[in-house]
């Protein structure tokens, strides 16, 4: 049986504490404010992270760079045999592709696995359960990689926005359709459907945006996922940024609206996509449930 460590980044929401307990790794992506770099969970806190955004800071995400990468998997081949790294989705950011072009070379190539399986915050955080539980059943990594990426669009996460400020200030929405959003008081609903970041519904206040992403995955449970949710295998989870109130009231609106689906997670959104969505935000995410 091999002896397999996961390794995943700080988008999925598992701190450095929690990695430890778990027995993975966790590489921290870097921020740039300001023209400095930070690590997120290491020098950089979710509330140190929404202070510079609220003040106006320039933020901007980068990838872990290349040596930070390869000196973590090197000091773990010292101790595992094979490493299944599970990073963000490759449609989200370049550490992925970065990650994939390293593990074919030499002496990671047939040593580290990584996962390209189209996963951010909550549902990237599933795999990474998934993955410690197929490790333990005692799957080697190429297996584990296998599974993760047959289940790669088994998920869906919809996110509800309290302002298009940071949607502006990132380049993905014109001044002129961020003023008349403002205006016109739109909380504009988004999606991810395994690589990008897109817009799904407009709505002008947070009960209707509620409303829409309930009805949203209740329509995915019926129709993509419905053979998954009669098998007992989906699971769901609430994310936020920033504050977390109203998430714990959601919480509890979604327990309602699905009895029988458990609700695994109540997290903050990664801060890769908090950047560009801002504070105040609030997402259900469903997620297929290997382990």
């Amino acid at each position: 049986m091999a002896n397999v460590r996961i390794v995943t980044d700080s988008n999925s929401g598992i701190t450095q504490a929690e990695a430890e307990k778990l027995g993975i790794s966790v590489l921290p992506m870097p921020f740039l404010i300001d023209g400095e770099q930070y690590f997120e969970d290491i020098n950089l806190t979710q509330s140190e992270f929404y202070e510079h955004l609220r003040g106006d800071a320039a933020v901007s995400t980068s990838q872990p760079a290349v040596g930070s990468v390869t000196e973590l998997w090197d000091a773990l081949l010292g101790e595992y045999d094979e490493i299944v790294h599970i990073p963000m989705s490759s449609g989200l950011s370049e550490s992925c592709h970065t990650a994939i072009g390293l593990a074919k070379e030499e002496p990671y190539r047939g040593r580290v696995f990584v996962v390209d399986n189209q996963r951010i915050s909550v549902t990237q955080k599933r795999s990474v359960y998934d993955a410690i539980a197929l490790a333990k059943r005692g799957l080697g990594g190429e297996e584990i990689c296998k599974q993760l990426l047959s289940t790669k669009f088994d998920s869906s996460i919809y996110i509800s926005l309290d302002t298009l400020k940071y949607l502006k200030k990132g380049g993905r929405l014109t001044p002129a359709a961020a003023l008349i959003g403002t205006i016109l008081k739109i909380k504009p609903v988004l999606q991810i459907q395994g690589e990008k970041l897109d817009a799904f519904k407009k709505v002008n206040t947070l009960r209707k945006a509620k409303e829409v992403m309930i009805a949203a995955v209740r329509n995915d449970f019926e129709t993509r996922f419905s053979d998954l949710v009669k098998n007992g295998e989906m699971g769901l989870s609430i994310a936020y940024t920033a504050e977390n109130t109203e998430a714990l009231v959601f919480l509890e609106e979604v327990k309602a609206a699905f009895p029988g689906i458990p609700v695994e997670y109540c997290d903050p959104l990664s801060l890769s996509v908090s950047c560009h969505i801002g504070p105040g935000a609030l997402a259900v995410a469903c997620a297929r449930i290997l382990g």
